[in-house]
């Protein structure tokens, strides 16, 4: 069913200052509290997920668990199960011990190789160590634009890595040089009434600017004019960003304070002509590794993307 009021305060906020509710309204006609039939098929046939989540402190985090397909399957148009016996789970990271606090969860089953994505926001429960389900209580899809295709493959190394989880406040010269490297990460917010959402951003290499070591700087490209993260930015200035280091096999999870900018000179058209910027003050990182029985080969970069 589709849902009545999709948006809130902070949301509408966001929208009227662009001058894009009209739009926000049309493409929110697509958020319903169950997952389309047509899709429950690509959730299953994913190895990876991002998944947003709220700790004690109320500090909002980006997280990504992979598997072999199928190991979320939409049971039924409301729930998504998870076998995390064919699961690669990282259990450094602090989603596990979010989840056990508040259950509000958001997120993104994306297909890298061919942009397809979809979101989902809902309630989480861990019935036992093997399962865990999503309730669902909104679903929609989203477009492909500005993802950098990567095919995605598992190969017979291990599945986990040995090496320890290290964390800190600022930014390391090596995570600053991968950060103005990169060229797509995750991000997760949360209102207090309507839950958790988790997104993707993506660019060309050096989209993000590295201010220093505590500091980000990332354009607002157009979108579908819903603008959930900003929206909820407004509203809870917390955030959480995971980037995935193929190179080094590593996941560097962010969480920090972000502030809209709403509108910059952009002679560079580095926003694509929104003049739209946010900035991320690091309060804290996290850096995992990735399972090592995983490999990713970059196909192209999105044509959509600000030169």
């Amino acid at each position: 069913m589709l849902i009545a009021n999709p948006f809130h305060d902070g949301e509408r906020l966001v929208q009227q200052r662009f001058g894009e509710s009209e739009i926000a309204e049309r493409n929110g006609r697509i958020i319903a509290d169950t997952i389309m039939e047509g899709a429950m098929k690509f959730i299953e046939q994913q190895p990876m997920v991002v998944l947003g989540s709220v700790d004690e402190e109320l500090w909002v985090w980006a997280s990504v668990m992979f598997g072999s397909p199928s190991f979320m399957t939409a049971v039924n148009q409301r729930t998504v199960e998870f076998d995390l016996t064919i699961a690669a789970p990282n259990w450094q990271d602090p989603f596990w011990a979010n989840i056990e606090r508040n259950s509000q969860i958001g997120m993104l089953v994306i297909e890298l190789a061919t942009r397809r994505r979809l979101r989902i926001n809902g309630k989480a429960t861990r019935l036992s160590k093997e399962k865990l389900y999503i309730d669902v209580a909104e679903s929609y899809p989203n477009c492909p634009k500005f993802i950098t295709r990567r095919h995605m493959t598992r190969n017979q190394g291990s599945v986990h890595s040995l090496e320890e989880a290290r964390t800190g406040r600022t930014l390391e010269p090596i995570q600053q040089a991968f950060i103005a490297s990169a060229d797509m990460f995750f991000v997760a917010s949360a209102h207090q009434n309507r839950g958790v959402d988790a997104s993707h951003r993506g660019g060309n290499p050096g989209f993000i600017r590295v201010l220093d070591g505590s500091t980000l700087r990332i354009p607002d490209y157009t979108g579908n004019g819903m603008f959930n993260t900003l929206g909820n930015f407004v509203e809870n200035p917390r955030a959480g960003l995971v980037f995935l280091d193929f190179e080094r096999g590593r996941s560097l999870q962010l969480i920090g304070r972000p502030k809209i900018l709403w509108e910059l000179d952009d002679s560079t058209h580095e926003t694509g002509g929104t003049q739209r910027y946010w900035n991320l003050t690091v309060e804290k990182w996290l850096e995992t590794s990735l399972p090592q029985s995983f490999e990713w080969e970059l196909l192209d970069y999105s044509p959509y993307n600000p030169s």
